[in-house]
């Protein structure tokens, strides 16, 4: 009995730990790009790297920015100005009395650091491209990509889950099989189609496949509605409810979780999409955040400050969703796992 509480006890750390390492591993590149986001441009250039945004503090001596000095003089540490250098030592003054001076070599001393944050590295990087316009156009695909998700893929699923009809499995089976064709397989034929009619360089390409679902979510919302009892749609029958009296009424409400999950998850894919975007837009005033990024990252390379900046309010959102939706996410994964 000892025994197997020590082993778990032993697992219990062990598994801490792997956590712990997982946990520094997915935070560290969001800190050090929140790190970056806050320094100068010369401290995010500066090499080595530093984790905390400091910077050297310079002071003004008789008309002059000069560099502040760490130095030890007579057993004590202290702040002094460096004014001059001749060779390896350097003349220091006292930034508050400047006729007070040490000659003390250079390299007895480190420059004096302080911690700097600069906030308007987050209105620069806005600035620099029409961030605005990207947010207008990518809050457009998400919010009429996502009511299109659900919209339909409830609709599909609904019809899959409750109708009987003679070959509705293999309707569903053909459904399913559509999820093993990479995007590149049908990229040409869309593509080809959406400029047939005149979608090219608009938004519609995003946003209408959104309302004909997709097999995943269908999946999902399908296995979810047949779980729910059939005899609550006989009664709503018996109370007058047609087919979609009967989903509006009874399997919506008892969907949420499900809903909820597929909602989120839609909400993450448009606002995150590089790929459809890249395809379909080509004029920058219709472009999304994900490709004004890229353009931003190609246009101010040598700026790491302020493509930290960017990238950051592009997280932001993101973030803030997990962090108030957090059990949706559980939810999800756990619907992810349930069988027909």
């Amino acid at each position: 009995m000892l025994l197997g509480k020590r082993q778990s006890k032993v697992t219990t750390v062990l598994v801490m730990i792997l956590l712990s390492i997982g946990l520094i591993g997915v935070l560290t590149p969001i800190l050090w790009m929140f790190s970056s986001a806050l320094k100068s441009e010369k401290a995010v250039n500066s090499m080595p790297p530093e984790f905390i945004p400091r910077e050297q503090v310079k002071v003004e001596v008789e008309g002059k920015q000069v560099f502040l000095y760490d130095i030890p003089v007579d057993g004590q540490m202290r702040q002094l100005a460096l004014v001059n250098k001749d060779g390896p030592t350097g003349t220091f003054v006292n930034p508050a009395d400047p006729t007070e001076s040490y000659q003390i070599p250079v390299a007895d001393g480190e420059r004096a650091t302080q911690v700097k944050l600069h906030w308007e590295n987050f209105r620069a990087a806005v600035n620099k491209i029409p961030f605005w316009k990207y947010l207008l156009n990518t809050m457009t695909i998400v919010v009429f990509g996502t009511i299109g998700t659900v919209i339909s893929c409830t609709l599909v699923a609904y019809g899959f889950a409750r109708f009987k009809a003679k070959g509705l499995g293999i309707l569903f089976i053909i459904l399913l099989s559509t999820m093993m064709l990479p995007t590149q397989v049908t990229l040409i034929p869309a593509f080809i189609i959406f400029q047939k009619i005149g979608w090219y360089d608009t938004l519609l390409p995003l946003i209408v496949p959104a309302f004909f679902a997709n097999a995943y979510d269908v999946f999902l919302l399908r296995q979810f509605m047949m779980r729910l009892r059939p005899e609550l749609d006989d009664a709503a029958r018996i109370d007058g409810c047609g087919p979609f009296g009967i989903l509006w009424h009874i399997i919506i409400p008892q969907c949420y979780p499900v809903l909820a999950t597929i909602t989120i998850f839609s909400l993450l894919y448009f606002w995150n999409d590089f790929y459809a975007p890249l395809i379909y837009l080509q004029s920058p005033e219709n472009w999304t955040l994900a490709l004004g990024l890229q353009s931003f990252s190609a246009l101010y390379t040598n700026q790491g400050h302020l493509l930290m900046s960017a990238s950051l309010l592009v997280l932001l959102p993101p973030i803030l969703l997990f962090f108030f939706s957090q059990k949706v996410f559980i939810q999800g994964v756990v619907i992810s796992g349930i069988k027909g």
